[in-house]
Order: C-alpha cells, then sequence, then structure tokens
C-alpha cells in the first residue's frame, strides 16, 4: 500500500505546536544544532527483506496477518517504512529467500517506493530444496571439496543477482562450526575458508565489497569457524581491499565491549557497517535499544568520533542495516521502533563535545569525561529527530502514524489473515 502524503500531513498537523515547543527547548542548548538536523535528515537505515513478516522462535512461529507474500510486497512494506521515517531508502536481500524474478521490474518497484538495493546477503547455514548436498557439517570449510565449490558457486550466484538490482556488497555470515571436540580441525576449517572466500572475492566486480560476519556459537555451540572480530578481520586482511568486517550487535558474547571493536576495525579501515538489533543473553534478535541504549549510544560514539578522524561520510561510509526477528510485535512497527533508535543514539553521539572530552581523557579526568558523555546520553534527542524527519517530509512520530493510519489493517484486507512471509 502507498501512504497517502495528505493524510500524513493531517496527522503531523495535529501535534505540530507541541512538537514546536519541544523541539525549540531542546534546541536553545545546542550550538551546531543546524549541522546535526542536516546529518540527520540524510541518515538512512536499510531494511532487511527477511524481517517484514513474522519472526519465529526455536518452538513456534505466530503470524500477525497481512504478511507480504512476494519480493513485491516486501519492497511496498520498506516503502511505507520509508514514507513513514525518511530513514530507511534501502533494502537488503537475502538469498535465495527473496530472489528477483525479473530485476529491471523490481529496480522499476523499488523506485517508485522511493527505495534501492542494500547489500545482497548469501545463505549456506540452510539446505535448499532441490539442494545436491548438505551443510549439516558446514559450507565454506566442509571438509568435502565438493560442498565447499558448492557454496562458492551459491555465493557467485548472489553477487550476480546483486549486480543486476545496483547493489555494491555481499554479507557473508557461516554458520559453519563444530558441537564437540575432536569433531573438526580448527586450523583445516580456517584454511578451507579463506581458501573458498578467496574465490568469491576473486568474482566480486570492481567496485563491491564483502562483508565478513562473524559470531561466538549458534548452531554449533563446541566451536564456530568464524568466532569473533578477530577472526573475520584476518580473513578480510588476507583477502584485500575489498574485504572488510560486518559487526552484528547480537554476535557478541555477554559483557563484550562492541564499542572498543568498532574503534579498532575503524582505526585499521576494516569496518564494514552494522546488522543492528537488541539482546539481554545471546543473539536475541530484539528490538534495536529496546535492553541496552546505553551500549548503543557508547558504540556511536566511537563511530562519530573514528569516522571524523578518518574524514569518512557518516551517511555513506560504510553499511547500516537492521537485523532483528520480530516474534510477538507487528514488523512494521518493530522496524520503525529501531530506526528510531539508532538515530537516536546517532543524534546524542553527535551532541558530544568532542574536544571537551579528548581535553579530558588527556589529563585522566574520568569523572568529567563521565559527566561529558551522559550529558550528551541524557538529552532528550527526540524532537531533533522528529524536526529532521518533518522537514523532509516524513511522520513527527512514526508509529503513531502507522497506527493512525490503520496500515496493518489495511494489509490484512489485501493479504489475509494467514500469510506467512519467507526469512526468519
Amino acid at each position: 500500500m502507498q501512504i497517502e502524503k495528505y493524510k500524513l500531513d493531517e496527522i503531523n498537523h495535529q501535534s505540530i505546536n507541541k512538537h514546536q515547543r519541544r523541539f525549540e527547548g531542546v534546541a536553545a542548548d545546542i550550538t551546531n544544532l543546524e549541522s546535526i538536523i542536516e546529518k540527520l535528515k540524510v541518515f538512512n537505515i536499510a531494511i532487511p527483506s527477511w524481517a517484514l513478516g513474522t519472526g519465529g522462535t526455536r518452538f513456534g512461529r505466530f503470524s500477525g496477518g497481512g504478511e507480504p507474500r512476494s519480493l513485491e510486497e516486501k519492497i511496498s512494506d520498506v516503502g511505507v517504512i520509508h514514507a513513514l521515517n525518511k530513514s530507511s531508502n534501502s533494502i537488503s536481500l537475502h538469498i535465495p529467500w527473496d530472489i528477483p524474478g525479473n530485476a529491471s521490474s523490481i529496480k522499476a518497484l523499488a523506485a517508485q517506493n522511493g527505495l534501492h538495493f542494500d547489500a545482497v546477503n548469501s545463505n549456506t547455514f540452510q539446505d535448499q530444496p532441490g539442494q545436491k548436498l548438505s551443510y549439516k557439517f558446514g559450507s565454506l570449510h566442509h571438509t568435502d571439496k565438493a560442498v565447499r565449490k558448492q557454496a562458492i558457486e551459491h555465493n557467485i550466484e548472489v553477487i550476480k543477482y546483486g549486480v543486476q538490482l545496483d547493489s555494491k556488497a555481499l554479507s557473508v555470515w557461516l554458520s559453519d562450526g563444530s558441537n564437540f571436540p575432536g569433531q573438526l580441525n580448527f586450523r583445516k576449517a580456517f584454511q578451507n575458508t579463506l581458501e573458498s572466500l578467496q574465490e568469491i572475492y576473486e568474482a566480486l566486480p570492481d567496485d563491491w565489497k564483502v562483508w565478513v560476519e562473524y559470531k561466538p556459537y549458534e548452531p554449533n555451540f563446541y566451536s564456530t569457524t568464524i568466532s569473533d572480530w578477530g577472526q573475520s578481520y584476518l580473513l578480510a586482511s588476507k583477502l584485500g581491499a575489498k574485504a572488510s568486517t560486518l559487526v552484528d550487535l547480537g554476535h557478541h558474547l555477554q559483557g563484550t565491549n562492541i564499542e572498543q571493536i568498532v574503534s579498532l576495525l575503524l582505526m585499521e579501515g576494516k569496518l564494514a557497517g552494522f546488522h543492528f538489533n537488541d539482546s539481554k543473553y545471546g543473539d536475541d534478535d530484539l528490538t534495536v535499544g529496546s535492553i541496552n541504549p546505553y551500549q548503543l549510544f557508547l558504540i556511536f560514539n566511537e563511530l562519530v568520533e573514528g569516522m571524523d578522524a578518518r574524514g569518512m561520510d557518516h551517511a555513506t561510509s560504510i553499511g547500516w542495516m537492521i537485523d532483528a526477528s520480530h516474534n510477538v510485535k507487528d514488523p512494521i512497527e518493530d522496524l520503525l521502533q529501531s530506526v528510531q533508535a539508532i538515530k537516536i543514539a546517532y543524534a546524542q553521539a553527535l551532541l558530544v563535545d568532542k574536544s571537551e572530552l579528548a581535553a579530558a581523557q588527556n589529563n585522566n579526568d574520568v569523572a568529567l569525561a563521565q559527566e561529558i558523555l551522559q550529558q550528551a546520553y541524557r538529552t532528550d534527542v527526540r524532537p531533533l529527530i522528529a524536526e529532521a524527519s518533518y522537514r523532509v517530509g516524513g511522520a513527527l512520530d512514526p508509529v503513531n502514524a502507522y497506527r493512525k493510519l490503520n496500515v496493518r489493517d489495511n494489509l490484512i484486507k489485501e493479504r489475509g489473515l494467514k500469510t506467512v512471509a519467507t526469512g526468519l
């Protein structure tokens, strides 16, 4: 469905006076206000095609109704998100869950919704219907060269689909690993993975990149062949300049200092970007910022500082994407909430006085450094985000607008109550 602009304008009009009061109250204390607003206006987060349906758990999946039945309907749903928040202008496809049958028509539909295609994602963590060889014991690291070859060919096929859609990056996550001691030769598994990735790397177009993701456990619990940022960084370094490390916020052991990882990867020019989500225990795939918003802010503080140090464009120099599973929420509402949480953390990080913080750090003034960070974090930046969205034609409050427009009810009427989307 399409969001009719006049209806969105009517909803904005109902709360514009309240918004202006809140905005003026916050804006009065911000010296670089317009610079922050401009950065927020152009900051976009890609929506994954597999997250438009109700996600599942290991025990069940409960459809919320009106789920997209095709790639075309998924593009339409991302179009709704972008129309409301003006910060989700791209979609990331997972192959083979969402194979574009006719690339030209798919690109045209995306353009009609103000969208383009972000990174494409391969899938060798599942066996697909009709697949000749199984990935039960791994894919790119498999002991059987034929299995490795099959996985390599799949990744190259995904690149070809991406080229048709004007994507510029391949994202690779492997579930390869072992569940029991002695099951796997770690060194050979890593070497097989490197050699497989080298073949995939050679197939990349000149203007493409490959993003190597990592994860400490699941579905294998004794070892994962690419289990942490160091192993991913090692692979990316060996592959070459077009390879870098992708950070998924849920892919860390409890207590891991993700902001430090981000800082070092940025320093080395090997940070590909992010899969945003949140977690309480592991790879929970929860709404961004719903569990630990302060950690998200600290990550963005390192991002802003590190990107500025390298002269990088905040909006385009690395990849920004959500990767979550919405098992009890309306997926579109959840994605709208996640994008807002990301923008909140980004705006708070933009408020940090970097020169004052650097001086406090150089003087070992620990208390002052903490005060500088927490002053920014405790600032309610939601009016800034609403203002940036409003200036580019979006909703002051995307979730509120989504509900007032009865989007989910309309999708159920259009698609039915029992539809189930492909994906998680």
